[in-house]
């Protein structure tokens, strides 16, 4: 084994989390270095469907509700800044969006769901509003919707980017800041060190540095342990599929239901736990394309480009996990399965709290411990 390099921060992962740490430490003049697996690998960012998302998130989990409302608050801010410094246009809009309901009985039960949801956070105004088809057709002007829409949730908050020129640009930022990304440089093995830091390595090079970051996705559950950090993960499998370029039909994003700049419309996702199964199934392929027409029915005449699928990274409650090693002090993880949408908090708040060594308090809530059971008793 060669030399180690050294560094003040290695973060694992180079996918939507681990790149927007890095990307945020960079920013603090951090000596950073990103090692990223191969292309084999699971990746959520490759299904990621692109939808900054507020409304609905974290129901019951108010920390997770807050988080999700301050992500959404510094976005502008974040996109506007990293594309003057990548030149990527990250095809950024915050005009809302909508979640579609076919039935009143579905337009109740969202009604009823939104309402004990902003309950749970008082201090937040609302941000979601209940349209009836009347409303909602006033609201989409010139869109031929569906015979059985009932109606849609409005989130106001809500927005849509796209998620591959999102990726592209965290990692360009970082290496443009002075950070150091390496592809193809899977970890094998995390030592602690007997006088502080850790030696990362992988199949041919060797690394120290004073902290590490696990973003690795469902990679994490190989190596968190080895410094300590056991987080209990499963992967879900989620389908997508994409038309061919369409004049104009949509002009919001809606949940399962988007329309791109560049014309394609994208359908998806499904909620599979199939193990790590990244298989696309006709059965998937029917069950979206059924649920798209009855919102818009226009869509009859596209012609489908692709189908494939991801595997999201979920923990037991779908909260994200945010948390340091009690036994190797200096060892992080970061893993969620909203990485576009938490990207502007990870750049910004979080990477601020790694590079002081220290989450603030409101983030308590995001350690692992909490799926200990026999430590909360």
């Amino acid at each position: 084994m060669p030399i180690s390099e050294s560094y003040d921060v290695i973060v694992i992962g180079a996918g939507m989390v681990g790149a927007a740490i890095a990307y945020g430490l960079a920013n603090d003049h951090t000596r950073v270095l990103v090692l990223d697996g191969g292309d084999a690998d699971f990746r959520a960012a490759k299904a990621n469907f692109g939808l900054v998302w507020v409304q609905g998130k974290g129901y019951g989990n108010p920390a997770y509700q807050r988080l999700s409302h301050e992500a959404a608050q510094l976005w502008p801010v974040f996109a506007d800044q990293l594309m003057d410094e990548t030149g990527i246009c990250l095809d950024y809009e915050s005009k809302g969006g909508l979640n579609f309901c076919v039935g009143e009985s579905q337009l109740q039960a969202r009604r009823t769901r939104l309402s004990q949801w902003h309950e749970e956070t008082p201090e937040h105004e609302p941000c979601t509003q209940i349209l009836d088809r009347t409303d909602l057709q006033k609201l989409l002007p010139g869109v031929r919707l569906g015979n059985d829409v009932s109606g849609a949730s409005f989130g106001a908050t809500d927005g849509h980017v796209n998620p591959l020129r999102l990726l592209a640009a965290l990692q360009k930022g970082l290496v443009r800041h002075g950070g150091t990304l390496l592809g193809n440089h899977a970890v094998d093995r995390i030592v602690p060190l007997s006088q502080g830091g850790f030696s990362v390595q992988t199949r041919h090079r060797q690394f120290d540095a004073a902290q590490i970051i696990i973003a690795a996705g469902l990679g994490s559950s190989a190596l968190g342990p080895m410094v300590g950090l056991d987080v209990p993960l499963r992967p879900q499998r989620g389908q997508l599929m994409v038309t061919e370029r369409l004049a104009p039909l949509l002009p919001l994003p809606a949940s399962g239901l988007r329309q791109t700049r560049e014309g394609t419309v994208m359908i998806g996702l499904t909620q599979e736990d199939v193990g790590f199964n990244l298989g696309t199934t006709s059965s998937a392929a029917a069950q979206m394309s059924r649920q798209a027409l009855q919102v818009l029915p226009d869509l009859a005449s596209a012609r489908l480009i692709r189908q494939w699928s991801c595997l999201r990274i979920m923990t037991p409650d779908g909260c994200p996990v945010y948390a340091e090693s009690a036994e190797y002090p200096g060892a992080w993880i970061a893993l969620c399965h909203s990485g576009v949408t938490l990207a502007s908090f990870h750049a910004g708040p979080l990477a601020n709290c790694l590079h002081n060594a220290k989450l603030e308090s409101r983030l308590n809530f995001f350690h692992h411990e909490r799926f200990n059971v026999s430590s909360i008793e």
